[in-house]
């Protein structure tokens, strides 16, 4: 099977190395622009109605071999599909981000993660109803994978 997949923009960022960038840019205040390449600008008509936005972009820089990662926040190794680590077979990023404004094809956002020249291949808007999954549904899960 062969997979095509389109850059439809890139990251304008702050941050030039992986390690300047946030673990998670969900926390992060810095700002940084997704520039939409023209041929997919139409793409962007009543994106204002949407105050945040799921970013999905090509992590080009990282190590694709990798299958285990230790997160920052606890002591031990994980499976890299239990983490995540940007540095995985098919690094695709995913950040919600906070729209700030669009001006033509630009976009300012608030909250990404992704270093300056990072290929973007989507944009969706962010669902708090379809997105955000209730707590007991991952209580279940939790438990069902324990025993």
């Amino acid at each position: 099977m062969q997979m095509d997949l389109r850059q439809i923009g890139v990251v304008r960022s702050p941050y030039k190395t992986m390690s300047e960038a946030p673990h998670q840019g969900r926390f992060s205040k810095t700002e940084s622009e997704i520039l939409i390449d023209e041929a997919f600008a139409p793409g962007l008509k009543d994106i204002g109605h949407h105050p945040n936005l799921i970013v999905l972009c090509w992590f080009d820089r990282a190590d694709r071999t990798v299958l285990a990662a230790t997160p920052p926040h606890l002591p031990t190794e994980h499976g890299v599909f239990a983490t995540r680590s940007p540095n995985r077979p098919n690094p695709i990023g995913f950040c919600v981000v906070d729209l700030i404004e669009r001006k033509g094809s630009t976009l300012r956002v608030r909250g990404l993660d992704a270093i300056d020249g990072t290929p973007v291949l989507d944009i969706k808007p962010y669902s708090r109803r379809t997105d955000c999954i209730p707590l007991r549904h991952r209580q279940d899960i939790s438990q069902k994978e324990a025993s």
